[in-house]
């Protein structure tokens, strides 16, 4: 019989869900922005397509051992090999944490690109946007590897072998070592890149609104890059980390603290609206895909005749608008 922690079949029915939902959304929409982003890169490495690369890697990664995930909810315990727990949850958590860390990156970049046009384009190179990607990279593994290292190595503690367990039925001791880390981990790696991020957009915003001299086209597109990066950080991103905060004031893990988690999975499906909004790259190879699409003629003429209308009509004010807001 299951630990009494684990949830119900039915929850578990809700978990399996969202994870396929995440995965069939994510994984596709991903890819395309991974091969749109590699072929920019090829002929002309920016900034942002260095920092947006390294998001997309992120969620691609998240999305490999989603089916861990989904394993688990399935069946209720581990079943894998015991070495793929620590594996798959630092993977998981590491990989969520680096996302709002090159999110928060996007915006700083988007912010400098129009507070301080021409100071930052002296200056603007893809090689220091690298070493800024694995700085973050570093940055996000060796913090969650401090929490693993707290939860699977103190004394007394259940492992997989012996209940089939991962991630979770922590002991007292382990706990007053935990949520203080849990804590620690909000606060650097969620709330601060919030601030920077909410910061950073504030004053994109209210630069590129005002402007007389930037298209309509331009200001709905930095619209909606700002609106997609809060909804990730407000839907997918508050819920977890606000459970470390009641955690640590309560003494225990909240039960809901599975459910806000969940949350998080959004995250990799959510991602490729922004790539959309914040690269042209993205754009041209999204209405490629749906032109070769339409050429198969797979949708019902009702279909057809709206959408494909709709993306003929995107392509050409593509042709006659090439620059985007990422070139702001």
């Amino acid at each position: 019989m299951p630990p009494t922690w684990l949830p119900s079949m039915k929850n578990g029915g809700l978990y399996v869900s969202i994870y396929l939902l995440t995965i069939l959304t994510g994984l596709p929409t991903n890819i395309l922005a991974l091969w749109a982003l590699i072929r920019k890169l090829k002929t002309k490495a920016t900034p942002n397509c260095v920092l947006l690369l390294n998001l997309t890697i992120s969620d691609l990664c998240f999305l490999a051992f989603l089916p861990f995930k989904v394993v688990e909810a399935t069946t209720d315990y581990w079943p894998l090999p015991n070495v793929l727990c620590p594996l798959s949850g630092l993977l998981y958590f590491s990989t969520i944490y680096s996302s709002t860390l090159f999110l928060t990156a996007v915006s700083v970049e988007r912010y400098l690109g129009v507070a301080y046009p021409i100071q930052y384009k002296l200056r603007r190179h893809s090689a220091y946007a690298a070493v800024a990607s694995l700085g973050l990279w570093a940055c996000s593994f060796a913090h969650c590897s401090i929490v693993f290292i707290t939860e699977f190595h103190q004394p007394n503690y259940s492992s997989p072998n012996d209940s089939n367990i991962c991630y979770d039925n922590f002991t007292k001791e382990q706990l007053e070592v935990l949520l203080p880390a849990r804590l620690e981990l909000g606060i650097v790696l969620f709330l601060v890149p919030s601030v920077i991020t909410s910061f950073c957009y504030c004053g994109f915003m209210r630069i590129v609104i005002s402007s007389p001299h930037i298209h309509r086209n331009k200001k709905q597109r930095a619209v909606g890059l700002v609106a997609a990066t809060l909804a990730v950080f407000l839907i997918c991103f508050s819920p977890y980390n606000i459970s470390h905060l009641v955690g640590f004031i309560i003494g225990e893990s909240p039960c809901w603290r599975d459910k806000a988690l969940l949350l998080s999975t959004f995250n990799a499906s959510l991602d490729p609206i922004i790539f959309y909004f914040s690269s042209s790259a993205v754009q041209h190879s999204c209405w490629g895909f749906l032109t070769k699409v339409k050429k198969l003629r797979t949708f019902p003429p009702l279909v057809r005749k709206l959408f494909c209308k709709e993306t003929e009509k995107l392509r050409r004010v593509s042709a006659q608008e090439p620059d985007c807001c990422s070139k702001l």
